[in-house]
């Protein structure tokens, strides 16, 4: 019979406490779920949207799409499946009309790649709309108010707005290797500089988007040989209707380019991973970029400073790391009822009551509530000691 191992949550929350006391360089992740928690729809809804939104033959075209990747993997594919498969049909048919694969000629993928971004571009900003940015504009003040010797980063797989329109309602610095006021162009080169004493300060946040970002731009160059990604505000789409949208990795553009932004943020994801002491914090994540675990488990495995605590709204995903062996000695796994600690799958067994885990403890569903991105950015004020502060702080900025 095997073994029951169970780990007690009140031990794990101090630990994390304490890191975050401690820890010189401190980088946070974030998934989906933190911008599901705030009201944007996550990949499986918004697959779901675009499905029901797109019209006449691009809405055939995506069906053809997505029957014949479901054939292939007998899983229903998200709508980044569907783009990246779309955008590999560009890519071997040179965008002509005359060549096609899986019944989908070249000029009618271009025009479903670009339509299916339009949509997702739709649907995004007007949840956005909607959305409570609280608990976000709390997370970025308690960042920002961090103090460290090391530039703050944030890496993220959202191609939302909602990290930029907290930070700069807050008026925080922030840096994404884009410079320039008319049309901010991306510059690699800024990405590359790694001491303290290089512009931009260390206090300016460094946030990077790994998947793409609603308001960046494919633009062609002079010569019309090759693109350049331009970073322009909201609303831009309206004005730049022939200039396709980068939100996700386009197959064709990212390997024509070494320059681009997703291989540059890639790489600083890679660097802050193996350079030394370092605590990272996922949150919203499920695990189902093959490349961005690539980069996350390797570092788990060179770096033995690093130290990664995941944080999981359910217990699933939890488990699908446990039964594919993706455990380390130097990484933590936060479920509502169980959790993996030193490479050891357990449930949670709450040994006493004790005012900080009680705060975040479901005394009825017996769970840990730091799933919730809410809940965690609560039990961050709660241990900064500046909790009143900021929230006081941000009761004034939603009121102007």
């Amino acid at each position: 019979m095997e073994q029951q191992n169970y780990h007690d949550p009140m031990r794990e929350i101090t630990e994390l406490r304490n890191q975050l006391s401690y820890s010189k360089r401190v980088g946070f992740f974030f998934g989906a779920g933190t911008s599901k928690s705030v009201g944007i729809p996550d990949i499986h809804a918004l697959t779901k949207e675009v499905r029901k939104q797109i019209a006449g033959l691009e809405k055939d075209n995506f069906k053809k799409v997505e029957k014949s990747l479901k054939d292939h993997t007998g899983e229903a594919p998200n709508i980044e499946d569907v783009l990246n498969q779309v955008r590999l049909i560009r890519q071997i048919t040179f965008e002509k009309e005359s060549k096609s694969f899986d019944g989908v000629n070249g000029q009618d993928a271009k025009q479903l790649d670009i339509g299916i971004c339009n949509e997702i571009y739709k649907i995004v900003l007007e949840n956005e709309k909607k959305a409570d940015l609280t608990h976000t504009k709390k997370f970025m003040t308690w960042l920002n108010w961090l103090s460290r010797d090391f530039p703050k980063e944030l890496f993220t797989t959202n191609y939302d707005l909602i990290i930029e329109k907290s930070l700069e309602s807050l008026q925080i610095p922030y840096y994404d290797g884009f410079v320039g006021a008319n049309e901010p162009f991306f510059l690699p080169e800024s990405l590359e500089r790694n001491t303290k004493y290089d512009t931009p300060p260390v206090s300016w946040i460094r946030l990077w988007k790994l998947h793409g970002s609603l308001g960046w731009f494919w633009k062609p160059t002079e010569d019309k040989k090759s693109y350049k990604v331009v970073r322009l505000g909201i609303g831009a789409k309206d004005l730049y209707k022939s200039n396709e949208l980068v939100i996700y990795p386009s197959r064709e553009k990212y390997e024509s380019s070494r320059k681009q932004p997703f291989i540059a943020y890639f790489d600083r994801l890679k660097v802050f991973l193996q350079d030394g002491e370092g605590l990272f914090i996922i949150f919203g994540y499920s695990f189902s970029d093959e490349h961005v675990n690539s980069i996350i488990f390797n570092s788990l495995k060179q770096n033995n400073r690093l130290y990664i605590i995941a944080f999981f709204y359910s217990d699933k995903p939890l488990e699908k790391l446990n039964d594919e062996g993706a455990t380390f000695l130097n990484c933590a796994a936060i479920g509502p009822k169980k959790a993996i600690i030193k490479g050891l799958l357990g449930e949670w067994r709450k040994s006493k009551s004790e005012a900080l885990l009680d705060a975040f403890w479901d005394s009825k569903q017996e769970h840990l509530k730091l799933g919730d991105f809410r809940e965690l950015v609560r039990f961050l004020l709660a241990s900064s000691g500046k909790q009143e502060i900021i929230e006081a702080k941000i009761k004034e900025t939603n009121e102007d």
